[in-house]
């Protein structure tokens, strides 16, 4: 007798020896499938059919018109009744059971690691087949044991037999509890999920097929997910962009049943999948909500995922955070101190309102108060809130209108900060901190501050054993003391422990920190004249440890990543003080000279791209050449045999040899800080070619300093020359960017116009000509009484030749 597969006849093939089955009758055989029948139904020839085989037919003979005719027998038909071959039903019923106990009975004797992979395969086929057919089936195979015997074989060392085993688990698996149970016996979840992993594509489609059976048993979905790794690499699977359909599909469901277990949501949550964790938050018992916002308190999430947390669950958070009990409230601030740490998430908190109740928190006192540990937690968020860059002082808090950088809010944070614990402090300043980065708000800050008389309070926490806390002390005083440098400076000079403090900070020896860059640039605030502060930085070592560094930065020596640029600007302006008193003590002189003041700003005009080292040495070396006048060593005139003409065809006046051309004496740029002697010139002439006004400012009054009274004017125009800065300077006054500079080209100008040569030359420059009239137009009194001499100047024509080319525009 030929075999049936899967109730499928097939006349060509033959049993083999070592799996035959009960033979089947032709009986068994509906004419039109050529199939095994399950519903057995007689028509009006006779004739035995399938039911819904006999159906089709009946319907395609009406829908073509053709004559409704017994399929076998061809005879004509007067109704298409169908009548139940229910004897039949129940002998195909019985023969069924009979093979089927015979096939596993067969089955099971090939189910070993002796048989050969191809009886192995003919074996897990048939039982495959089987399972398909019911329920009972099912359950037979259970009880006949087999279960065990193919799970065994997820071990095999053949691929295809690993693949059929999967394959035949999740036919025995489907609608049966019990199957699914045993299935998952022992280690086999384990062994199944490494197929997920490890296994081939075609191994991993079974596996994560056998997965979702099992998966839907509640108690199974906890136990898969207790394998470790099993949500993980699920979790990849479902959102793979090069693994097939039904793997992905496959591996989605699978998670959509193992969201059933709170601990597989939580696994699920910690492996980037937010969403069934959002889900049970926002439609949760109160009882779920309260332990996923915990849970989400405690999770480490990416930025994105903050940002997904926040649009989803943000307004939730915040109102279980105003209206929940202690416990949920508590829950409720970790999780929002969580989201708030991405400045794109702590924006959609702001519009969720989470800014008022944060102040409530912080503000109340009494009965009500939360513990300071979630004040603490409160503290932090606003910190995240503010960082974010909001503009808050557009944001209410209250009815009355009050916002964030309000004089009386801003009262209560101070207060706070005078008046609790470490963490909760430095947490406040670094609110102060975000609200004083914002050009838009530091001023409220400022005021709040002055009002409140806060200043001393807030400097005494520069010497705060807490890191952090000193820190962001040091951060908020930098950040407020280009408005406050006066009220500093009093509050440093009632107690120089705090600047000594500081100056510890700053010449630590770890690299360049946030810290250091902050702490530079609040000493470099402090006001330049005050002498007072920078003798106590003197008696401190602080400006030779500070130059030595400067060095070590300029040489590359020192490295300190994004914080180096705006250190090395404050220790530059910090050594600038010296120059500032000069005048003030004649001990200053002498430290000026020890450090070779002149040749470190000379350097430091080289620095290209960091205009305020730039502005700042510039302006250092104005002052210190303001001195060399009062520092030449003057000689007795020499005789005329011991002169010569340094540049005859301009002037007869000779120049001893040794001694300055401009300053006539014996100078030096250590001694009398002579920008001559110190190759400076050609330098600050280098630098009125740059974009910044102010470095060209800064440039242009330090080579002012050679045209200036008490100095030979006409050798320091003559250096200019030499140093091919006339042209420069000429451009600077016909650009006419500023007034400030505008003021100061005029000057220059009107010096360098005294020569007659340089005078005549110039006269034929209709962009100088125009430039002076504007001047003499626009400018301010002083700025119209020079420019009106420089006209004079240019008016003086005598039939002279030029020594150098015309100069400016055409």
């Amino acid at each position: 007798m030929a075999e049936v597969q899967d109730g499928h006849y097939d006349s060509t093939s033959q049993p083999t020896d070592s799996l035959r089955v009960e033979p089947i009758y032709e009986s068994f055989l509906c004419p039109l499938t050529k199939q095994v029948m399950r519903d057995p139904v007689s028509i009006d020839s006779g004739v035995t059919f399938e039911r819904d085989a006999i159906l089709k037919y009946f319907n395609e003979c009406l829908s073509s018109g053709r004559r409704l005719v017994c399929p076998v027998t061809k005879m004509e038909l007067s109704n298409t009744e169908l009548n139940p071959s229910i004897a039949l039903r129940n002998t195909i019923d019985e023969w069924m059971n009979r093979n089927e106990a015979a096939k596993l009975d067969v089955a099971r004797k090939s189910l070993t690691s002796d048989s050969t992979e191809s009886d192995i395969l003919q074996a897990l086929q048939y039982v495959d087949e089987i399972c398909q057919r019911s329920r009972s089936s099912r359950q037979v195979v259970r009880r006949d044991g087999l279960i065990i015997m193919i799970a065994d074989l997820l071990k095999n060392s053949s691929t295809k037999v690993r693949q059929t085993a999967l394959e035949t688990l999740s036919s025995i698996a489907k609608d049966d509890n019990d199957n699914k149970v045993e299935i998952a016996a022992g280690d086999n979840i384990r062994t199944i999920v490494k197929f997920l992993n490890h296994g081939q594509t075609q191994e991993k489609e079974q596996a994560v097929s056998l997965l979702f059976e099992l998966s839907e048993n509640k108690a199974l979905s906890e136990r898969i997910g207790s394998v470790s790794g099993s949500i993980l690499i699920l979790v990849g699977l479902s959102s793979s962009k090069v693994e097939n359909f039904l793997i992905v599909d496959r591996a989605e469901k699978t998670l959509e049943n193992l969201e059933s277990c709170e601990k597989n949501v939580r696994q699920m949550a910690e492996n980037g999948r937010l969403q069934p964790l959002l889900r049970l938050l926002l439609e949760g018992s109160p009882d779920m909500q309260l332990s996923m916002a915990a849970y989400l308190g405690e999770l480490v999430l990416s930025n994105d995922v903050k940002v997904l947390v926040a649009q989803k669950a943000g307004s939730t958070l915040v109102n279980i955070m105003k209206k929940g009990n202690r416990e949920a409230r508590e829950a409720a601030l970790k999780a929002l101190n969580q989201i708030s740490s991405y400045d794109a998430s702590a924006k959609i908190l702001i519009e969720a309102g989470i800014l008022p109740p944060l102040i409530t928190d912080l503000f109340t006192v009494g009965s009500n108060q939360l513990p300071m540990r979630l004040k603490e937690v409160s503290a932090t968020i606003l910190a995240n809130v503010v960082a974010s860059g909001a503009r808050f002082e557009s944001i209410p808090l209250d009815h009355n209108r009050q916002t964030l950088v309000s004089e009386d809010i801003v009262h209560n944070l101070l207060h706070l900060i005078s008046n609790t614990g470490p963490a909760i402090e430095c947490k406040l300043l670094q609110v102060l901190v975000g609200l004083t980065d914002s050009s838009t708000s530091v001023q409220n800050i400022v005021d709040a501050i002055k009002s409140s008389g806060a200043i001393v309070s807030l400097i005494q926490f520069v010497e705060a054993p807490q890191r952090e806390v000193r820190m962001n002390s040091i951060k908020l005083l930098n950040n407020i003391s280009p408005y406050m440098g006066q009220e500093l400076a009093d509050a440093f000079r009632g107690n120089f422990s705090q600047l000594s403090s500081l100056v510890k900070v700053i010449v630590d020896n770890n690299g360049i920190s946030e810290e250091q860059a902050a702490a530079a640039g609040l000493v470099a605030d402090l006001p330049m004249r005050d002498s007072v502060l920078t003798r106590r930085l003197l008696q401190d070592g602080a400006f030779a440890t500070i130059i030595k560094k400067v060095t070590r930065i300029r040489q590359g020596e020192i490295r300190g990543g994004r914080f180096v640029n705006p250190f090395l600007e404050g220790l530059v302006r910090i050594v600038s003080r010296i120059t500032f008193v000069l005048d003030d003590d004649p001990d200053i002189i002498a430290v000026a000279r020890d450090y070779n003041l002149t040749s470190l700003f000379t350097d430091l005009l080289q620095m290209n791209g960091l205009d305020i080292v730039q502005i700042v040495s510039a302006t250092a070396l104005e002052k210190l050449s303001q001195q060399s006048k009062h520092l030449t060593k003057i000689l007795p005139a020499p005789s005329p045999g011991l002169c010569f003409s340094i540049f005859p065809c301009l002037s007869q006046k000779t120049v001893a040899t040794g001694v300055c051309r401009v300053h006539c004496g014996i100078c030096s740029a250590r001694e009398s800080f002579c920008l001559l002697e110190g190759k400076a010139v050609e330098k600050l002439v280098a630098c009125l070619d740059n974009n910044n006004e102010k470095v060209v400012e800064a440039a242009l009054a330090a080579l002012s300093t050679l045209l200036e009274d008490g100095v030979d004017i006409d050798q320091g125009v003559m250096v200019l020359c030499d140093a091919e800065g006339i042209n420069p300077i000429l451009e600077v006054l016909c650009e006419n960017r500023n007034e400030a500079l505008r003021q100061r080209a005029v000057w220059a100008v009107e010096r360098i116009l005294r020569m007659d040569e340089i005078a005549y030359e110039i006269s034929g420059n209709q962009n100088v000509g125009t430039a002076l009239v504007e001047a003499f137009r626009h400018g301010d009194y002083r700025t119209r009484q020079v420019a009106e001499r420089a006209l004079k100047h240019v008016d003086k024509l005598p039939n002279f030749s030029g020594i150098f080319s015309k100069m400016g525009a055409q």
